[in-house]
């Protein structure tokens, strides 16, 4: 009988080692599995990280909250990540000396492309790329011509166009036939506000058979409004009824006078009428935040983006003027919008510069 139990106990201890034993490569195999699935989860993620596409833009002094072009550029950059998925990130530029550093700092942080915006950072934007070759670098109202590195975009406006209407709605409208123009820094790009402005005021003086002068002045900043409030109150006091500013944070100054004093402001860049529902008569918009979005869009793509000049007008709907017209009236506004049309149709070109507008006044006798 001992001998029974014995030989049961023996066979019992030999299947539960056999189990044992059967059990453990396949409790090995469940965990290395789950490893594997981990460590794949884990490199697809790191590899997701990887692919985000990086967009970093250095904004020029004016800053991005100046109401102006460096806040549309960025309002641009968070619709396109917005939609597409990218990562964006400002700096902010107090001074000039800030433009390289700013800059350099957006090319160690990993960014497939950086944005310079305005044409003071020219120089520090071409300075950047040339030590950073594989980024793409993009500017705002700069273009280097047939001297534009592979790796670098220029985005233009044609400025004079909507500057052309403005200055057109801006002679419909004066009382006093005298309307004044306060500029930022000088340059050929505000040569482009100026003389469109000018031309779109002959225009309809011709038209209106009646002589409107302009007055014109230029701050020497983008970023002191209260030089700009000096400025267009002392144009309002020697009978300017409308004054139009391209001067980025200096227009805030010229908004505020108008509002002080009763008059109209004209903005620029973006629909102004917010500063002063009352007295900003109009705006001549630059879609600083579509051209900004395009342009990004194609590099997201893998297009060839470098080495050239991307230059927007009407045509692309990039300029023009808004739909919200209560303060000119519809007269005024449609006939304005008739103009846009003959400028898309190349029945007039606004003149950009001072030769261009001589041309141009000519042409009107």
């Amino acid at each position: 009988m001992k001998k029974i139990v014995a030989l049961f106990l023996a066979v019992m201890m030999t299947a539960s080692v056999t189990a044992c034993a059967s059990n453990t490569p396949a409790a090995s195999s469940s965990a290395a599995a789950a490893s594997s699935a981990a460590a794949a989860e884990s490199k697809a993620e790191s590899t997701a990280a990887k692919t985000v596409f990086k967009i970093g833009m250095v904004t020029d002094t004016g800053g991005v909250n100046d109401q102006s072009f460096n806040q549309s550029a960025w309002e641009g950059l968070q619709k396109l990540s917005k939609d597409t998925g990218a990562a964006v990130k400002y700096s902010e530029s107090k001074q000039e000396s800030d433009y390289a550093t700013n800059l350099d700092k957006a090319a160690d942080d990993g960014n497939n492309l950086i944005w310079g915006i305005g044409f003071a950072m020219a120089d520090a934007v071409t300075n950047s790329a040339k030590q950073n070759p594989d980024i793409n670098y993009a500017i705002v109202d700069n273009s280097y011509g047939d001297k534009t590195p592979a790796n670098v975009t220029g985005v233009m406006f044609r400025a004079q166009e909507p500057s052309f209407l403005v200055g057109y709605i801006a002679a419909k409208t004066t009382k006093t036939g005298k309307v004044g123009f306060v500029g930022g820094m000088t340059s050929a790009i505000i040569d482009q506000f100026e003389y469109g402005y000018r031309a779109g005021v002959a225009y309809a003086a011709k038209e209106l058979g009646k002589k409107i002068t302009v007055e014109s002045q230029y701050a020497e900043s983008f970023t002191d409004s209260a030089k700009g409030k000096a400025i267009a109150t002392k144009m309002f006091s020697n009978g300017c009824d409308v004054v139009f500013h391209a001067a980025g944070g200096v227009g805030v100054g010229v908004i505020e006078a108008a509002k002080e004093a009763n008059k109209y402001a004209i903005g620029v860049d973006r629909d102004q009428a917010y500063l002063a529902p009352k007295n900003v008569l109009t705006s001549a918009l630059k879609l600083v935040n579509q051209a900004v979005e395009l342009v990004s869009k194609e590099a997201i793509d893998g297009k060839e983006i470098g080495g050239k000049t991307y230059t927007y007008g009407l045509t692309e709907s990039a300029v023009g003027i808004p739909e919200e017209h209560t303060l000119m009236g519809d007269d005024t506004y449609n006939a304005a919008i008739a103009l846009e049309g003959k400028i898309k149709d190349k029945t007039i070109t606004p003149p950009a510069n001072k030769a261009e507008f001589a041309e141009f006044e000519k042409g009107l006798k």
